[in-house]
């Protein structure tokens, strides 16, 4: 608030709903879940919905793969070249959007990125050939990117003490898209149409006519879900990006410059690769699962995706439990307590790869899938309990950097999983996970413990540290 007698700050907001720190930014320093106030729960809601509805529709064909593959007489192998490139297309554009937040801000970029890949998906049905599907799914993958608006957006919305937890709420209730589709498109929307809308034609006509439809429901959420955001956020607790530069309270940022100073920074490649082993452990199960367990089990494309949909239901707490732990565990014993949290979440994750492929009946593979997904999601909230302290300045830069590992990931075990037997890929899976984990005891960062060396700097030293400023300084 500005002095009595003083002109008030020129921002947007000159009061909040929630508690703030004015030496962060004004970034909220709570979170109020049922409050869909303005900026912090508003863009807190509206990251959390688009991220979920992306990845709605980014993996909307996966549990209709078995019916596609069907179809169109596709190979093991076309239909991992299309799982493949549904995670490849969205690679270097989150590269781009990292330091594109910096410059924008998260509002702008997901309206374009969920408009235009709602496209792609509303042309699902037209696809008639292996090309077809493989380039349509690369193009849909797009939605994809628009994670890293979704932890940019909570990273500029509240301090270092909750940002942990914001984020892994934001991004496992968006992931959990990719659960919610393998139940809604699998085992709702395919059998409604096939049984009811298509009742009338021959079941296999009516199969083929239901997965070419439905991926146009979604797709019309997705194109709305993007036009309101536009309307209804801001891109910080102080306004929007492009007002701030015009009222002179924000300078221009060079997203060249923000890249770079990511992009140099050690800890963004060791987290690339980590992330790489969790959230890209993710997105390889969301398309394996379904056909896994058609596969193995004998289940059939409805019983199969409602099974598959648990991996991703996992989200509803796992990532926010994840990024709970981290917060607790930084506020027990700083940087080097969400280093070990974020480690032991990733061994065990490793773990229970090996011991699911290894699970030969049903109900036991279940059983071990749950809590193979929990530690998948956890390390995911862990991971990003640790980005925003890497090089604040850079958070944009970075987040991107480091949710491109996740796909890049997820490019290399599809690419195990097409070529090789299930208990090959799993095993190859497994043993790269645990292996990540070891990559913890090189994270230092400036200011902050190391898993087993080195110590945190004074609160007061690091509260200044990780405050996150406006706007990263242009380049000569």
């Amino acid at each position: 608030m500005a002095e009595e007698g003083s002109a008030p700050e020129l921002k947007k907001y000159q009061t909040y709903s929630l508690k703030v720190d004015p030496d962060q930014d004004d970034k909220a320093d709570e979170i109020k879940l049922c409050s869909f106030a303005r900026p912090h729960m508003r863009a807190f809601h509206c990251s959390w919905w688009n991220f979920f509805i992306a990845f709605f529709i980014w993996f909307a064909a996966a549990p209709l793969l078995p019916e596609i593959r069907k179809t169109l007489g596709l190979t093991k192998f076309e239909i991992w070249s299309s799982s493949i490139c549904s995670v490849a297309g969205t690679i270097l554009l989150r590269f781009a959007l990292g330091p594109l937040c910096d410059k924008f801000g998260s509002r702008i970029l997901f309206t374009v990125i969920l408009c235009f890949a709602s496209i792609p998906t509303a042309l699902t049905g037209t696809v008639q050939s292996a090309d077809g599907l493989i380039a349509l799914r690369f193009f849909i993958g797009f939605g994809g990117s628009t994670f890293v608006m979704c932890q940019y957006w909570t990273s500029r919305m509240f301090t270092k003490k909750v940002v942990g937890t914001a984020n892994a709420l934001v991004g496992g209730w968006g992931n959990l898209g990719g659960g919610v589709t393998q139940i809604v498109m699998g085992s709702a929307l395919f059998p409604l149409f096939k049984n009811v809308a298509f009742k009338n034609l021959e079941p296999d006509l009516a199969a083929e006519r239901a997965w070419r439809v439905v991926s146009i429901i979604p797709a019309i959420v997705a194109f709305a879900s993007g036009v309101l955001t536009y309307f209804i956020s801001d891109d910080c607790p102080k306004g929007n990006y492009a007002e701030m530069k015009k009222n002179g309270t924000m300078a221009e940022v060079s997203a060249a410059a923000s890249f770079r100073d990511g992009a140099l920074n050690i800890n963004t490649w060791l987290l690339f690769i980590q992330y790489a082993c969790c959230f890209g452990v993710e997105l390889t199960m969301n398309n394996a699962a379904a056909l896994y367990f058609v596969d193995r089990f004998g289940q059939s494309t409805e019983a199969a995706a409602a099974i598959a949909s648990i991996f991703g239901w996992m989200n509803l707490f796992a990532r926010g439990a994840g990024g709970f732990c981290s917060d607790w565990a930084n506020a027990k014993a700083g940087m080097k307590g969400r280093l070990w949290v974020h480690t032991i979440f990733l061994l065990l994750e490793g773990i229970f790869v090996l011991i699911f492929v290894r699970t030969g009946t049903l109900a036991a593979s279940i059983v071990v899938l749950v809590f193979f997904s929990v530690c998948v999601q956890a390390a995911e909230g862990t991971s990003y309990g640790i980005v925003p302290y890497v090089n604040p300045p850079c958070t944009g830069s970075i987040a991107g950097i480091v949710g491109a590992g996740g796909n890049t990931g997820a490019v290399c075990f599809g690419l195990c999983f097409r070529n090789l037997p299930y208990q090959k890929a799993f095993d190859i899976m497994g043993g790269t996970i645990i292996a990540s984990s070891v990559l913890s005891l090189f994270i230092i960062i400036n200011g902050h413990a190391g898993m087993i060396w080195g110590k945190d700097a004074p609160e007061e030293k690091k509260v200044a540290t990780l405050q996150v400023p406006e706007a990263v300084e242009e380049s000569a």
